[in-house]
């Protein structure tokens, strides 16, 4: 798989976090004047988040005191050796400071929640908190902070603790003395807490950043307190607030952080695991398109107490729920700590708004340089995204839809609503250009039980036939979801998985292969895959470049790097299949420096048939050196192969390093390069609440790509004709920054964009065929000397042996 955060990692199915957000012009309305030398840097990642002192106090509903943590960065928050610690709000001379010491991490774009201190009231516990100490915090005035050290701090005025570097976050509230910016945070009660608000803004002023409100705790699994759906004080009349009064026209509801009495609408959907609740849409709309009639009510860890088709009135607070803070999510507006009445059951459902290729608008979202785009007026006669935003929590419907993305082991698939976006070959839809994101592709996941049907394992080019339909939600590895109640009849497409052309004798074959963190441990039957997909599919190529081949012992972390043990039991499979006993070649990486999953040193492997090609060793390639070019014209050659290209350049810190190795085929050399460059973890998504979005991990992949353009400009200078090819998961797009600074000057020729555009892609990600595997060759094997295939045997099926599409160049004498 292409090493990721979030986005495609293996996932945790619940919901990361949860936030009560106050509407943002309350916010922006604020001053903020911090007082000198009373402010530090504000924290980029991990922040206290929300801090409540009331617990098990007379009022209180809680029984615990809590402190809750959150992440806004891009990769996990260590919280090892860290502490949370406390001090009144005006401290004597004798005071100190208490601490809860910490272990474990923050996820990235989650919550980690610390239980303190007990009341004697109170009747609702916390959800299960992730750590927990004995801080008895004051209601309503005193500072806490997240602490680099588990000793105790002892700053006492604002300036000092603005200095102390062990200092990552401070919140005073009341009328705390220690504080960030020009006040602490007010409004701290036995009944309210302070909170930032959803989107974690830390400008270091805590009157700013953070509001009183009811307490909301969420723990690292999305866990809340459960505060009830029981009905048994839910309102009796219909308020005068109605579903589209909280959605309003923009993306953040103008009622959040507002509770609001008597909402009335018709249960749509229940969902009864994961992010347990259910979706009202009202029987009455208004006029304006750009309001939803619905909203999804958020019941906690309580089991809904409704069914399809009920009518209710609900009484509930209005927040913002951000699926995934991290990749710039969309936010969803919820009604939370529900109270529910039923008034009657059985009631027709309002009707589906069909999506299709008349609805759904060419143009995907608007343009805001880079800010978000969550106060924009919606305008969903123009863009997708506004379009889909306007529809959120309401019943869709798509007919006789198209499968553009296989379905996963989590029971999802995604589809394509509008017949207007460019297919592939195969079925699916072809990912262009920034510019071309494609417009109707939507995520389908079923709120039907699993004795009423299973999900359908389609694959791509497949159809639901007839209606799929339910409410529209978005899911938090991004994209707009079709939770459906109807879900349409599979239609088999036929879809078969690629063989490449037969080689001649006389042709050279090189391919590469993300083989997704093989390690010894995995099922056989992943070797027999892969290796089937080797020996059938490709045919046996004469060199294969192997991507995320990991140690000999996989995840486990105890500094074993050797990889020898993993490559065997691959070259076994591959021989088991009728294969060809390959040789190989590798270098190990410096322990834990090359990235992917923690313990696995994930590294480049070539596997090569001894029997039609031959390698050319030469000595001095490890882990650290820098392979050099010697020599000039038919002379030319590596000065280590297997080598690395320029190991140390800081290119290259936390990301595989070229591998790169000097074969003869014939008598004549060739120079392949294997190449994994670093992910594209902490992206913001297509989907992106800011437009266009931030795709920051180009940056370090576009500095990879001009210390690769140099090694191999060198190698032409030396030898013009020189036979280079560079392969591998550059974990990017063909238009990409660094693809273009790969090609740049001729250097190199990438090989994809001599396909029809119908056929460029290797990988399926959120419903987009696209390029993120390439092989690229010199200007020394030219077109009529290459033969180029993308063999498409993983990405677009439900069975996988890997996310990826192995592909191979037959290189003609």
């Amino acid at each position: 798989m292409t090493e990721t955060t979030a986005a495609r990692n293996p996932r945790s199915r619940r919901r990361l976090l949860r936030a009560t957000v106050l509407s943002s012009s309350v916010a922006a309305s604020l001053v903020l004047v911090p007082l000198p030398g009373a402010t530090a840097a504000p924290s980029a990642d991990a922040v206290v988040a929300e801090v409540y002192g009331g617990g098990g106090n007379s009022g209180a509903t809680l029984k615990n005191d809590f402190i809750e943590l959150a992440n806004k960065g891009g990769a996990a928050f260590g919280l090892d050796g860290w502490s949370v610690q406390y001090i009144s709000g005006t401290p004597g001379a004798s005071s100190t400071w208490s601490v809860t010491p910490l272990s474990g991490a923050i996820a990235p774009g989650g919550r980690f929640l610390i239980a303190e201190a007990a009341g004697t009231g109170g009747t609702v516990a916390l959800p299960t908190p992730d750590a927990s100490g004995t801080l008895a915090l004051s209601g309503t005035s005193g500072t806490v902070a997240l602490v680099q050290g588990t000793a105790p701090l002892t700053c006492k005025t604002a300036a000092d603790c603005a200095a102390d570097s062990r200092i990552r976050d401070l919140v005073g509230f009341g009328t705390a003395v220690v504080h960030e910016g020009s006040a602490s945070a007010a409004g701290a009660s036995n009944t309210a807490s302070v909170a930032r608000a959803a989107g974690l803004a830390d400008t270091d002023d805590n009157a700013a950043d953070l509001k009183a409100g009811a307490p909301t705790p969420v723990n690292s699994k999305g866990e809340t307190a459960d505060t009830g759906d029981s009905g048994s004080t839910g309102p009796t009349e219909p308020g005068t607030v109605r579903i589209h009064d909280i959605q309003g026209n923009t993306r953040i509801s103008p009622k959040a952080g507002s509770t609001i009495a008597g909402i009335p609408g018709i249960v749509t959907g229940v969902r009864t695991t994961g992010s347990k609740g259910f979706w009202i849409q009202d029987a009455t709309p208004d006029a304006d398109p750009a309001t939803s009639e619905a909203v999804f009510v958020y019941t906690g860890s309580a089991a809904p107490a409704v069914k399809i088709g009920d009518s209710v009135l609900v009484t509930a607070k209005v927040t913002e729920y951000y699926p995934s803070y991290s990749g710039g999510s969309q936010s969803v507006t919820e009604l939370s700590a529900p109270k529910t009445t039923v008034l009657s059951s059985g009631n027709p459902l309002p009707a589906a708004v069909r999506l299709d290729s008349r609805s759904i608008p060419a143009a995907y979202a608007p343009e805001a340089a880079g800010a978000t785009i969550e106060n924009l007026p919606l305008q969903p006669a123009t863009y997708a995204l506004d379009l889909y935003e306007s529809l959120e929590g309401m019943r869709v419907e798509v007919a006789d839809a198209r499968v553009v993305q296989a379905t996963d082991k989590y029971n999802e698939l995604w589809v394509d609503a509008s017949c207007e976006d460019p297919a592939t070959r195969r079925g699916g839809v072809v990912y262009l250009g920034y510019d071309k994101p494609n417009t109707g592709r939507l995520m389908v996941q079923s709120l039907i039980p699993a004795a009423e049907g299973a999900f359908p394992v389609a694959n791509v080019g497949d159809r639901l036939t007839g209606t799929t339909a339910g409410p529209l939600d978005y899911n938090q590895f991004g994209g707009y979801t079709v939770a459906a109640t109807t879900m349409g009849t599979l239609k088999d497409n036929g879809l078969r998985r690629e063989v490449t052309a037969r080689p001649l004798p006389s042709e050279a074959t090189i391919a590469t292969y993300n083989v997704e963190n093989l390690d010894p441990s995995d099922p056989d039957e992943k070797f027999a895959q892969l290796a089937q997909g080797i020996v059938t599919n490709l045919r046996s190529p004469d060199v294969v470049a192997l991507e995320e081949i990991q140690d000999d012992n996989g995840a486990v972390n105890d500094g074993t790097v050797t990889a020898g043990a993993t490559v065997a039991k691959f070259v076994a499979a591959i021989k088991a299949a009728g294969g060809p006993a390959y040789e190989w070649r590798s270098i190990d990486p410096v322990d834990g420096k090359d990235g992917g999953e923690p313990g696995g040193n994930i590294r480049q492997v070539f596997l090569f048939n001894p029997a039609r090609i031959s390698f050319t060793d030469i000595a001095g390639g490890d882990s650290t050196t820098a392979v050099d070019v010697t020599g000039t014209g038919k002379s030319t050659a590596l000065t280590a192969s297997p080598g690395r290209i320029d190991p140390g350049n800081e290119a290259w810190t936390t990301s595989r390093k070229p591998l790169v190795g000097q074969f003869s085929f014939k008598g004549k050399p060739i120079f392949v390069i294997a190449n994994h460059f670093n992910s594209k973890g902490g992206d913001q998504g297509i989907d992106s609440r800011f437009q266009a979005p931030t795709r920051s991990s180009e940056v370090q992949r576009a500095k990879q790509a001009a210390v690769e353009h140099a090694f191999v400009a060198k190698l032409l200078a030396a030898d013009p004709g020189a036979r280079v090819v560079s392969l591998g998961d550059f974990n990017d797009y063909q238009f990409s920054p660094a693809l273009q600074t790969l090609t740049e000057g001729g250097v190199l020729r990438d090989l994809v964009n001599e396909l029809p555009a119908s056929e460029r892609y290797s990988y399926v990600y959120q419903g987009n065929s696209q390029v993120l595997d390439h092989i690229l060759v010199s200007p020394g094997l030219k077109r009529q000397h290459v033969d180029y295939d993308v063999v498409h045997v993983n990405s677009e099926f439900a069975a996988q042996a890997s996310d990826h599409d192995p592909q191979i160049v037959r290189v003609k004498p």
